[in-house]
């Protein structure tokens, strides 16, 4: 009876993975991600922008950053660079890049000191709205580079034409190293789980989502949900801001980039701990989301390898005929499953433009996954902290700058 209940279970699992299939046919059909050719061009009447990029120890990312965005095709922007307290070559590289664009669309900011209470970047933005110009902010990060001359304009447009108040547009993952190439696309997955861009779209559902690394914003938006003000002292203001905007009735819009603009994240096995351990800590806040998160992962990602695992052995071990039914029920449905699963990956990579034919790895991700969100439950806890861009944090208390 066991075994009968077990190969159940796995069959279930497999009615799972082949839900997706669902979910990523309606993606593909009704979610097209922004290119730079989605609109002709920008607006007809072009609201001027500013865009707002924070830096901190940035030297290797920054000028890639700051060059790529200074050639924008939009004809109405200002950059505005916030040098975060910088202890490497950033400031320079900056002064440099200020030198070469006298037609002051570059304002490069110097900050020496975080204000008591708030967090780096979320100081950063605050001093650099103080001086932007622009009927609406587009956030960036400092490891983002465009690789297109039209995101802004792509944006822009998209935000105008559809009444959108507050529209993120994801990133394209850069990927390197072998860590990065298996770990960064199971935690896209676990985001995607918890952060469905057809709810988050939705006005009538409280689903909230943003990445910081591209974020335009009108300013009308920005002063009705309180600015960075409301969340000085958040880590992932951008979940926060996106939150607050949906619960201020403004219009909030997430959708995928391609060919517009690339991040890298992290490079080192290390980074990557630290960075994802941060940011699921962040957007799950519950213990409740994250123990759902992990019961996710062991369920259909865990679970069928280990049984397949198992089953594997003892089929080995006995051979196919003395086995038993129960066990060739249990070793029929383990296949279909890791199959099912298989074929959703290789598909769900090939539509955030990862490497499909790196699916089989997923379960290897998916193990480290495990351990980063028990490291987030940790964190959450108060039990270990959080050192993000030279301030730590001990569960949600600022712990020291």
């Amino acid at each position: 009876m066991g075994m009968i209940v077990w190969a159940a279970l796995l069959f279930g699992v497999a009615c799972i993975w082949a839900s997706r299939h669902l979910a990523i046919s309606r993606a593909r059909r009704e979610q097209p991600p922004l290119t730079p050719a989605s609109h002709a061009g920008p607006p007809a009447q072009p609201p001027f922008v500013s865009v707002l990029i924070a830096a901190k120890d940035e030297e290797t990312n920054i000028e890639p950053a700051v060059r790529s965005m200074l050639e924008q095709d939009y004809p109405a922007f200002e950059t505005i660079v916030i040098n975060d307290r910088s202890a490497d070559r950033t400031g320079e590289i900056l002064k440099s890049l200020k030198a070469e664009c006298p037609n002051g669309r570059l304002k490069v900011i110097h900050i020496q000191q975080l204000q008591d209470g708030w967090f780096g970047k979320n100081n950063a933005m605050r001093e650099g709205v103080n001086q932007a110009k622009g009927e609406w902010f587009c956030f960036g990060d400092a490891d983002c580079r465009q690789t297109s001359r039209r995101t802004l304009s792509m944006a822009v447009r998209h935000a105008v034409e559809n009444g959108i108040d507050f529209l993120s547009v994801l990133p394209r993952l850069e990927t390197q190293s072998v860590w990065e190439k298996i770990i960064q696309p199971v935690c896209g997955a676990v985001m995607v789980f918890w952060f469905h861009p057809e709810k988050v779209n939705s006005p009538n559902l409280p689903n909230a989502y943003a990445n910081g690394a591209f974020m335009l914003m009108s300013r009308k938006c920005y002063e009705a949900i309180g600015g960075h003000e409301a969340v000085r002292s958040q880590m992932n203001e951008d979940m926060q801001l996106a939150k607050l905007a949906k619960a201020h009735g403004q219009r909030l819009f997430v959708m995928q980039n391609d060919g517009l603009y690339t991040v890298r994240m992290y490079s080192r096995f290390r980074e990557i701990w630290r960075g994802w351990s941060r940011i699921f800590y962040g957007c799950f806040e519950t213990f409740r989301r994250l123990r759902i998160t992990l019961a996710m992962l062991l369920t259909t990602n865990v679970f069928p390898y280990l049984s397949l695992l198992i089953a594997a052995c003892v089929l080995a071990t006995r051979g196919w005929s003395e086995a038993g039914t129960g066990w060739q029920l249990v070793a029929a449905a383990c296949v279909l499953v890791v199959a099912m699963q298989q074929s959703v990956i290789f598909r769900y990579y090939k539509l955030s433009q990862a490497n499909p034919w790196l699916a089989p790895t997923f379960i290897i991700g998916a193990v480290i996954c495990v351990g980063m969100l028990i490291n987030a439950m940790l964190k959450l806890n108060g039990r270990t902290t959080t050192t993000w861009r030279g301030t730590t944090y001990r569960g949600s208390q600022l712990a020291r700058p």
